[in-house]
């Protein structure tokens, strides 16, 4: 009874609170009396500590396991979230390569293409310069063709004008065609064009009449052996016998005239001609007219040479057995002379220049 009673009166002194600051506390008990109270109570306060402590462990592990289960909610939903982004990913990366395979075999189908394409667009670029080079060769090889026609032609007719268009022509054609290895064949061709337009060349149709009058005159000619015509001196002596006032002085008049006829003397240069026949001098003079008609032959041959041979051998041959002062004689020496003269002028300007520039540009130099 006494211990409970000691208890239960130190109970309150153990659960009192401290004084406030300023109030006097009583002194207190001896320590010898009150040491085994506090002994006493001990292992309950350490129980309700334990009490305490399991009771805020309880709330802490409360919390913690709600926070750790919204963690794992959380948790969760991101799981989820990855996985279903996860899955997009890989359809995603599926459908990428997929794509990547398909560019892939595009890009492999446009490369296939584009070599294609280089190769036939190399060949095409080949084909044009091929053409280009063919279609230039064959401009070349016709305007050759086409100025060694119209020389040839120039040459038969003496004319400088089928040249002269041959040449023309060409260089039209060539400055359509606009190729640069083509520029010195067109500066030749221009440069011989101003050469025939510069030259001088004579008329070959006045020549060939000139030539047709010669041999119409060679009938006419007088030979150096012939006899004086009397025709003329024959009217004068005629009215100088109608002025005799007698008969007998008339007959006499006429017979000493016709005395006077029965010889004639004439200077004769070549001993030749003084020994022609009537019949040589009928040969004489076809052979003359021969001469001139091979010199027409060869003016229209284009044989300069030999028609200049063969005016030279009537002009030696009117020198030789016709009278040189006759006056028809003297007009077809002087119609010689002037053909030999204009025949000098007769040599065609050439184009060489134009067709050496022609083979270098066939040659492709």
């Amino acid at each position: 009874m006494n211990s409970d009673a000691n208890v239960n009166a130190d109970l309150p002194v153990l659960g009192a609170a401290e004084p406030p600051p300023g109030v006097a506390v009583a002194p207190e008990a001896p320590t010898r009396a009150r040491q085994p109270l506090v002994t006493l109570h001990w292992p309950l306060l350490l129980g309700l500590v334990g009490a305490a402590t399991a009771l805020l462990a309880l709330l802490l592990s409360g919390f913690l396991w709600q926070k750790l289960s919204s963690i794992q909610e959380q948790l969760a939903r991101q799981s989820a979230d990855t996985g279903a982004q996860s899955v997009e990913a890989r359809s995603t990366a599926k459908m990428a390569l997929e794509l990547a395979r398909e560019s892939a075999a595009r890009v492999a189908v446009y490369d296939a293409r584009l070599s294609e394409i280089t190769l036939q667009r190399s060949q095409l670029e080949e084909l044009m310069q091929s053409l280009s080079r063919s279609r230039d060769e064959n401009l070349v090889v016709d305007i050759e063709s086409a100025i060694r026609l119209a020389q040839q032609q120039a040459q038969l007719t003496g004319s400088v004008e089928p040249l002269l268009a041959a040449l023309k022509t060409a260089d039209q054609r060539v400055t359509r065609a606009a190729q640069p290895r083509l520029t010195s064949l067109q500066r030749a061709i221009r440069r011989d064009i101003d050469r025939i337009k510069s030259a001088v060349v004579s008329d070959t149709p006045d020549l060939l009449i000139k030539l047709d009058e010669l041999v119409r005159l060679a009938d006419e000619l007088v030979l150096a052996n012939a006899v004086a015509p009397v025709s003329a001196t024959g009217s004068i002596k005629r009215q100088s016998l109608e002025t005799l006032p007698t008969w007998w002085q008339r007959s006499l008049q006429v017979v000493m005239t016709e005395a006077r006829s029965l010889v004639r003397l004439s200077r004769i240069e070549q001993p030749e001609a003084a020994l022609l026949s009537p019949e040589q001098s009928f040969f004489l003079r076809e052979n003359l007219k021969l001469k001139l008609l091979n010199a027409r032959l060869g003016l229209l041959a284009r044989q300069l040479e030999s028609a200049r041979a063969d005016l030279v051998a009537a002009h030696q041959t009117l020198d030789k057995y016709f009278n040189t002062t006759s006056r028809k004689t003297q007009t077809a020496v002087a119609l010689l002379q002037h053909l030999q003269n204009q025949m000098k002028a007769l040599e065609l300007p050439r184009v060489d220049e134009t067709l050496a520039a022609l083979a270098t540009a066939a040659a492709g130099r």
